[in-house]
């Protein structure tokens, strides 16, 4: 299933869909249709994540008897609403993985005086509820904090049910869905080495367009991923080229932290980041920034000055 959140005006409410039609093209409002099926369902994301894993089962099977004629005013054309981060205001940070593919390793030793060793260990990071922004919204770049704005493409993972201490092998059970996330980096603001302020500032996280719920993906390590500047291809890689797969970072975080339903996990971007290019290239106002992850969508966002 592919789950949005959306507006279906400027001013309205933030609301829970499902993409169905023939070639996905209508948002589906799932509180509206339950209502109109005489089944409560939930209105926002977090509450159906919480509900577990039961719940995409039972919406499946719903829609799957409703056929391709829904209740009057529960779907609308995809072109008429607006829609935002899936989860637009998320419950905790965001969980971010640093240097978790073999060659951005290489080039970020080059250029951002990292270990040129491979990590034994995920190098995790965070970005705050603050950071996230949802489809074509803009990026700010605010020239007064920093001179070297740089992107990473990622694909995220979302935890459906609660996940500590969980070993490798059923560590995936614990994954809602996935989206694609851009971790947008100020290489200039990292300070004594650490991150948050880099990646964590205001519009650094953009997300979306769209939830792949994991029975849709049951192997996240085959995904194509891509990012363009201005048209221009920067990075392109597989999910397969990860250091530490989505079920080692599961495994691993809850090992000293519990993760909890709606969390998410940010899992590394490949080779291509402009830090690593020479000479060295960095995103500025009036450049727009494409980003693509196979079978979920693709995230389309202005840089534009703060």
């Amino acid at each position: 299933m592919r789950l949005v959140t959306y507006r279906a005006t400027a001013e309205g409410e933030a609301r829970l869909g499902a993409l169905v039609g023939a070639e996905a093209t209508l948002v589906l409002d799932l509180a509206r249709f339950g209502a109109a099926r005489g089944v409560d369902l939930p209105s926002r994301m977090l509450d159906l994540i919480d509900l577990g894993p039961g719940a995409i089962t039972t919406i499946t099977g719903l829609i799957a008897e409703q056929g391709d004629l829904f209740p009057l005013g529960t779907a609308l054309p995809l072109a008429n609403v607006r829609l935002l981060a899936p989860i637009p205001r998320p419950r905790k940070n965001v969980f971010g993985i640093g240097l978790n593919y073999t060659e951005h390793v290489a080039e970020s030793a080059r250029s951002l005086d990292t270990s040129a060793d491979l990590p034994r260990q995920p190098v995790i990071f965070s970005k705050p509820p603050t950071s996230v922004i949802g489809p074509d919204e803009p990026i700010r770049h605010d020239a007064a904090i920093t001179r070297q704005l740089d992107w990473e493409v990622e694909l995220a993972a979302i935890i459906g049910t609660t996940a500590r201490r969980v070993r490798r092998e059923d560590a995936l059970a614990h994954v809602f869905g996935y989206t694609v996330c851009i971790d947008m980096s100020a290489r200039d603001c990292r300070r004594a080495g650490q991150w948050i302020y880099s990646k964590g500032q205001d519009t650094y996280c953009p997300m979306g367009p769209v939830v792949v719920t994991a029975d849709e993906i049951p192997d996240p390590q085959t995904l194509d991923l891509w990012l363009t500047v201005n048209g221009v291809e920067k990075q392109r890689s597989n999910t397969a080229y990860m250091l530490f797969k989505v079920d080692e970072l599961v495994a691993d975080i809850s090992q000293g932290i519990t993760l909890e339903p709606g969390d998410i996990i940010a899992t590394g971007t490949p080779a291509g980041v402009g830090a690593g290019r020479d000479p060295q290239e960095w995103v500025w106002p009036g450049d727009t920034i494409v980003a693509c992850v196979e079978g979920i969508g693709t995230l389309r966002h202005p840089v534009v000055a703060a």
